[in-house]
């Protein structure tokens, strides 16, 4: 053997040689990737073709591997590592030679890049990366972030640390909004820095917030971390419980684990949520809690005056906490005694299957015995009873169709269970009323008697939904009985929005945080997943670009406000109505709604293309193209590099070597320990797209085949990256803060100022750890 060392662990310190010193070349990371993989398959496949490179394997022909295998040791569970007393056979780390395992790997690389970039369930997925990309740079380029950065100022600048928080506030706006690190960084080190020095602020706080808040991107939702995250979780994760069931004696994974190996990235943005805003108000906290015992390094600041109305603390709390409280907590408790609630008295033609045990209990001995293990003896008691009950009664009730009596007698108990009052009307009365009840906290001196016309209306369309709309009432007699009630409603909500837009504060966070809302909303609500999404949020942040633009030009924006009107219309119609009006017999009010929803659709269209013109007027558009196509190029060519690089160290039996090491270890804990520790150093030297397609998939299929929750795994390595990100003197977010900070501010400082919130972090793991439910709370509670 070469210097002691096996034939394999020669090869992963040449692969890992070979990426480190092309990353450290200076040449583009994207390429040093696939050339490192193919330089470092020459220079094995050489010392292995000169007889260097030996590979001591376990002779499996042996009697003390029979014997092992006979007492019931598993043979996947056997390695060099755990049975080192085994006898070892020499053999070449290619098996059958370095020119077979180059064949094998230019068609694995075929099939992998028409899998994973060109077809495939992921393309899909992927998409989503290209859209919030575009997404987030427009934000960016559209001085938006400007605008956010001066207005929470003048909210907070008074409070002790108040600007700090307000960086704080920003960056998970901005990460919300973008997701994209390096653009959050630079931006909020150009606008609020040389602000916060000015301010007399120290340069260890600024830039550490400044840096710290940079990085929210890579972990609060939609983060393109947890998109590519997700894109290999839910593979990594279905193929690795496939393998564990095999292991325990069971056929699948979802007779073992009593439910389907499935993650989605829809539900890790769900996981997200809380970690991200757990870490936004802890560093939050920091800062007034620094300012209050170091108050000169983090004074008050009183920033300009708003052109807003003065408002008394009493109003505040009248309509801007209890107003919106009461009709919320008065919504949710209707919905509870089914005052508000489903409508929907669609009868299907078939009935649903019989309900059947929690567990699968026809399995053979050692399968029962590993259920048994993993979900405990009550359990698999309760469904045993819960089994023998189906079979008394004759087994699982199979779905059957429908005779006519019985879909009538469904529909007569449909009609009985429907709530006085339709979730979506309701819903739609609520938010026009928060925007009411705002409008009136926004301009308590204004006039009121518009605000009481819309809270009419609002009255007065729940009574015509009680009355008079019942179940089976149609959407187009429905939009009849309620035109005058919202006629009063847009009313008094068209004079609260002339209210709302004079008022600095929303004018500036309302816009972002509805295309926020509605992005992240229809991806955490289940509605749809999140490529439409990502691709709702590129229209919406074009559009606000646009009308930011059109405002500094002096022009209206009409065009895009009925473009964004446009659009709800169109998607108001389309769940409302029955749109297919290719079928035989149509009704008029169908055609109506379709005519509707195609002339809506037109609109949107054509108010979108005008967008874009604007910007492509003011020179914006090329320049968020260019960096739009900079970036997401980068990404695939990352993921088509990482993939040639993982299948070289796959043909001579890299991958196989670490999974085994890795598995040696009997504590679960220990070994998600032990990759988080490696995580988290070779974030200092990697960018998270090269761990994500490089470390991830080799260390995967361990960290994934245990009994951890998937969220809470692929979470806990976001905001382990994220912390390595941040950490001196590597962390990439100090780099991006010392290219665009002052000369004043030296890399001390920032070193210095960023520690406390790496302990942050190091203490937001920990909570993560020892309370997983933070992670997975979000996603029990809402539906998939």
């Amino acid at each position: 053997m070469l210097f002691g060392l096996d034939g394999v662990e020669i090869g992963l310190i040449i692969v890992f040689l070979c990426l480190f010193g092309g990353i450290l070349s200076g040449f583009p990371v994207a390429f040093s990737i696939g050339g490192a993989g193919i330089i470092s398959f020459g220079i094995i496949a050489g010392l292995d073709s000169a007889g260097l490179l030996v590979h001591q394997a376990i002779d499996t022909g042996s009697a003390m591997y029979n014997d092992l295998v006979n007492s019931g040791v598993k043979a996947d569970t056997i390695s060099v590592f755990r049975y080192p007393e085994l006898p070892r056979v020499a053999q070449p780390v290619f098996e059958r030679g370095w020119e077979m395992a180059m064949d094998r790997n230019l068609s694995f690389i075929v099939n992998r890049m028409n899998e994973r970039v060109f077809a495939g369930a992921s393309i899909e997925t992927l998409l989503a990366v290209l859209m919030f990309v575009l997404m987030g740079i427009t934000l960016e380029r559209s001085k938006i972030a400007n605008d956010l950065l001066t207005t929470m100022a003048r909210v907070f600048g008074p409070l002790p640390g108040g600007l700090a928080v307000s960086v704080v506030v920003v960056g998970a706006f901005l990460a919300a909004s973008t997701g994209i690190v390096g653009a959050t960084v630079v931006t909020m080190g150009l606008l609020s820095l040389p602000t916060m020095l000015r301010a007399g602020y120290s340069p260890q706080l600024a830039t550490g917030v400044i840096a710290a808040s940079g990085t929210l991107g890579q972990i609060i939702p939609p983060s393109i971390v947890i998109v590519l995250l997700g894109t290999l979780a839910g593979d990594l994760y279905s193929a690795a419980q496939e393998s564990r069931a095999q292991v325990a004696g069971c056929g699948d994974a979802l007779t073992l684990l009593g439910e389907p190996a499935v993650v989605s990235v829809g539900t890790l943005f769900q996981a997200a949520l809380l970690p991200g805003i757990m870490l936004a108000v802890l560093y939050g906290l920091y800062a007034f809690g620094y300012a209050m015992l170091n108050p000169s390094k983090a004074p008050a600041v009183e920033m300009a005056a708003s052109t807003g109305e003065v408002i008394t603390r009493r109003e505040s709390l009248t309509w801007f906490v209890a107003a919106p409280v009461a009709l919320i907590f008065g919504a949710i408790l209707l919905a509870q005694v089914n005052v508000i609630g489903s409508q929907n008295v669609v009868v299907d033609s078939y009935s649903d299957a019989g309900q059947t045990a929690s567990l699968r209990t026809n399995v053979g001995e050692e399968c029962q015995a590993s259920m048994i293990e993993l979900h405990g003896q009550e359990a698999w008691d309760t469904a045993v009873a819960e089994q023998a009950a189906i079979d008394e009664a004759g087994g699982v009730e199979q779905s059957h169709q429908l005779t006519d009596e019985e879909r009538a007698a469904a529909l007569v108990q449909k009609l009985e269970d429907a709530a006085p009052i339709g979730t979506g009307i309701a819903v739609g009365f609520l938010l026009m009323a928060l925007v009411l009840t705002t409008a009136r906290g926004v301009a308590p001196a204004a006039a009121v008697t518009p605000l009481m016309i819309g809270a009419g209306g609002i009255l007065l369309g729940l009574l015509v939904d009680i009355l008079l709309i019942s179940p089976q009432t149609s959407p187009g007699m429905t939009v009849i009985l309620l035109a005058i009630p919202l006629a009063l409603t847009l009313y008094g909500v068209k004079y609260a929005a002339g209210s709302l837009a004079k008022n600095e504060l929303l004018r500036v966070v309302f816009p972002p945080l509805v295309l926020i809302v509605a992005v992240l909303g229809s991806i955490l609500g289940g509605i749809t997943n999140p490529t439409p999404a990502a691709a709702l949020g590129a229209g919406g942040a074009i559009m606000l670009a646009a009308y930011r633009r059109l405002a500094d030009e002096g022009r209206s924006g009409k065009i895009v406000i009925w473009t964004t009107f446009a659009i709800i219309i169109m998607i108001l119609v389309g769940v409302n109505f029955d749109l297919r009006v290719n079928q035989t017999d149509v009704s008029f009010e169908s055609w109506i709604a379709f005519i509707v929803a195609q002339g809506a659709y037109l609109f949107a269209v054509f108010g979108i293309l005008y967008g874009c013109f604007v910007l492509w007027r003011g020179a914006v558009l090329p320049p968020i193209v260019r960096e739009t196509a900079k970036v997401t190029s980068m990404v695939f060519t990352i993921l088509i590099g990482s993939q040639l690089l993982n299948l070289v160290v796959i043909s001579f039996g890299g991958e196989h070597y670490i999974q085994d090491f890795l598995k040696s270890f009997d504590s679960e804990f220990k070994v998600f320990l032990i990759v988080m520790l490696v995580l988290f150093v070779m974030g200092f030297v990697l960018d998270f797209l090269e761990i994500i397609y490089i470390v991830i998939p080799i260390v995967g299929p361990v960290i994934y085949g245990g009994t951890f929750d998937p969220k809470w795994v692929t979470i806990m390595i976001a905001v382990n990256l994220q912390t390595s990100f941040l950490t001196p003197p590597f962390g990439f977010a100090l780099f991006y803060l010392r290219g665009v900070a002052p000369k004043e501010v030296t890399t001390a400082h920032i070193y210095k100022g960023v520690v406390p919130f790496v302990l942050i972090q190091v203490a937001g793991l920990a909570l993560l750890w020892f309370f997983p439910s933070i992670v997975t709370i979000v996603p029990a509670l809402i539906p998939n």
